[in-house]
């Protein structure tokens, strides 16, 4: 579920259609003469969600709950998984969150100071505990392996993938449902990423002033932030044996994995921890950079970030980078933090798939950034390696490379 869509083949559709999601913020309000540009998941079918009741919704109040619980029933249909007797309990689920339930806990902060004791729901708690959404989820589906949240702020996704892919490959789980979900547009969220400038600020001067669509710019030379985003997705991850074992089909393989820290800033990313996570994803593959067929970005859409990404990718793959298409999802669907690598990790997966790059959207070259292909429009490549890469507060990476099949 991105801005572009509420299903992986309506974000799919637009996304190679060269759409961006993004509109002024409806979710709530943060202040008059305050535009916000940013990325809401578009309204979906409850109806085909038995689980998604109104008081449903009226008790899980934190809206990463149901839509976790909708994202895994999706990812389990799509693989035509069933549970049973056997599949149940050799199946995990962990999804990564970076800000879970703030919504729930917002609201019961308001319904405190209007109402009192009584206004806080006994629900509250875990609905801002991260692991429950994965519980939940386990409830309504059946599975009782292993459940819990990766906490890798924006690389929680990478980190779900990567976690879940070591659970398969050292057989402690058959199948683990892996992903990141965020629902962050309540207003104390989003200003606090506008006050810190990290996020995209409207001026009536930028071009996105009467192109919503333009307010996401990655490694462009007046890139001024990313637009923050709803966003949810999982995938499913199996072993080779037991693929065949239950006669599904496998879309790509988990080929490397490489993660780190930088013990440096908080915020500020880190060119040799990233390139590390780089060097290390490519040694767990077993290949060299000139293998790497695309790449999926990080691509906030940040001064310093997507500089420092550059110079890490100029760094890995020096004169080849020019012949790598780069691929930054941002540029359509916005930064869902906790879901972003997810997301990106399934439109990386699709483009495998289709055999496509898509656009790195809105992008007008900065000299310094100079060299790469930013890819400007989708179009098809034949390619069976992608790296995709996700950083996050705290200095924490998690690069993970996918292979076709």
């Amino acid at each position: 579920m991105t801005a572009l869509g509420a299903t992986a083949e309506e974000t799919w559709r637009r996304a190679a259609a060269n759409e961006a999601g993004f509109r002024e913020l409806s979710r709530c309000s943060v202040g008059a003469g305050m535009p916000m540009i940013v990325g809401e998941i578009p309204v979906r079918d409850r109806s085909s969600y038995h689980f998604d009741t109104p008081k449903e919704r009226h008790n899980w109040n934190a809206a990463y709950v149901l839509e976790t619980m909708a994202v895994c029933r999706d990812a389990l249909a799509h693989a035509r998984l069933a549970m049973d007797g056997v599949v149940a309990p050799r199946t995990a689920c962990l999804m990564g969150s970076a800000i879970n339930g703030s919504d729930s806990l917002r609201e019961s902060f308001l319904r405190f100071q209007s109402i009192g004791a009584n206004g806080v729901s006994p629900f509250l708690l875990p609905n801002i505990c991260a692991n429950v959404p994965a519980g939940k989820a386990g409830a309504v589906l059946g599975f009782t392996g292993p459940i819990f949240s990766p906490q890798g702020a924006c690389a929680s996704g990478n980190h779900a993938i990567a976690l879940g892919a070591r659970m398969v490959r050292d057989g402690d789980v058959d199948f683990a449902v892996v992903g990141g979900v965020e629902m962050p547009l309540v207003p104390e969220i989003v200003l606090g990423f506008a006050n810190m400038n990290a996020s995209f600020k409207l001026r009536k001067t930028d071009r996105a002033f009467d192109h919503p669509g333009q307010a996401s710019r990655p490694f462009s030379i007046d890139r001024r932030g990313f637009v923050l985003a709803e966003g949810a997705a999982a995938v499913v991850l199996a072993a080779d044996e037991v693929v065949a074992a239950h006669g599904l089909k496998a879309l790509a393989e988990v080929a490397g994995v490489g993660w780190t820290s930088d013990a440096h800033h908080f915020t500020r990313p880190f060119q040799p921890t990233i390139v590390r996570a780089i060097r290390d994803a490519l040694a767990d593959a077993e290949i060299d950079p000139a293998t790497i067929g695309s790449i999926n970005a990080h691509g906030t859409s940040t001064p310093a970030g997507d500089a420092v990404e550059v110079q890490c990718l100029r760094e890995i793959f020096g004169q080849d980078l020019p012949r790598v298409p780069i691929t930054a999802n941002k540029s359509q669907v916005g930064h869902s933090l906790g879901a972003a690598a997810a997301v990106e990790a399934v439109l990386a997966l699709m483009a495998l798939e289709h055999q496509t790059v898509l656009p790195t959207l809105n992008h007008v070259p900065d000299p310094e950034l100079a060299g790469p292909d930013f890819v400007q429009t989708s179009r098809p490549h034949r390619h069976e390696f992608v790296l995709s890469n996700s950083f996050g507060f705290g200095g924490t990476n998690c690069c993970v490379i996918f292979r076709g099949v």
